[in-house]
Parts: structure tokens; sequence; C-alpha cells
């Protein structure tokens, strides 16, 4: 499944929508696909917020399924991560005049079974997260 959107907040539901829908062919627990509801948000608002930094631009999600797990990519074409390290500390944050706690990255490892992160400054940043869904764990 592929998903292009403008980088605007609102759209961020949208995309959280969207990839839960496609999720649910999985058959997820709730708390499951609350888990990829959330990591989605975070990393869409990720792009929104540090990525495009107000200006307009465009977030892709893909999202393949394989046996039983989900991968999820989520890239923009923002001003990219300098520090990609500290980036992923917890309460970091780039905006700290934005009421946001800086915990992105550390939700969407706590939620997802996997996190990688790429970034290059002035290119963007292209996040794939993957969850394997635990009532088909052996």
């Amino acid at each position: 499944m592929k998903l292009e959107f403008m980088s605007k907040s609102q759209n961020e539901a949208f995309a959280r929508i969207v990839v839960a829908s496609f999720a649910s062919q999985l058959d997820p627990t709730i708390e499951e696909l609350a888990d990829v509801k959330t990591a989605v948000s975070e990393a869409v608002t990720n792009a929104i917020i540090h990525g495009y930094d107000g200006r307009e631009g465009i977030v892709r999600i893909e999202c393949s399924i394989n046996d039983h797990t989900i991968e999820i990519v989520v890239e923009d074409e923002g001003k990219g991560i300098e520090d990609i390290e500290m980036a992923r500390q917890p309460l970091y944050t780039s905006k700290p005049e934005l009421e946001r706690s800086g915990m992105g990255f550390t939700v969407m490892e706590t939620f997802m079974d996997e996190l990688e992160i790429e970034s290059q400054k002035d290119s963007g940043t292209k996040i794939r997260m993957v969850k394997r869904f635990g009532r088909y764990e052996d």
C-alpha cells in the first residue's frame, strides 16, 4: 500500500486511519492496532513539524504485510535530522518552543518491534517500522 499526502497537521489522523485499516487484515488485537496507530502518528507528526518546519511538502507512507508482520515506511523530503542518535534520546527536541515532549522516537521504539531511521541534511528522513502480531508468534 502506498499513500502520499501534503504535510498538513490534519492529515496525520487520515494517515493513521489508512494504515490501521491496512493492518486490520492481519486481525490484530485492539492493543496491537493502537500501537501501530500511535507509532504512525508520531512518525507523520515528526515529518510535518520537524521535517518541513512549517512549509508544505509531501509525506509518503508505504506498508507491506509479510506473514504476520507489517512493515511501515514513513518518508519526507524535508530538512533531515542532523544527529540521529541525539534525536533518539528521550525528551530531546529541536523545537523546545512547542508544547511537545520530545518522545516521538522513544514512543515508536516502544510500540514497534523494529525502528530504523535514515536521514540526510536537506534531503529528508525515512523511518522504517516493523510490528509482528503476537497471536501468530510460535
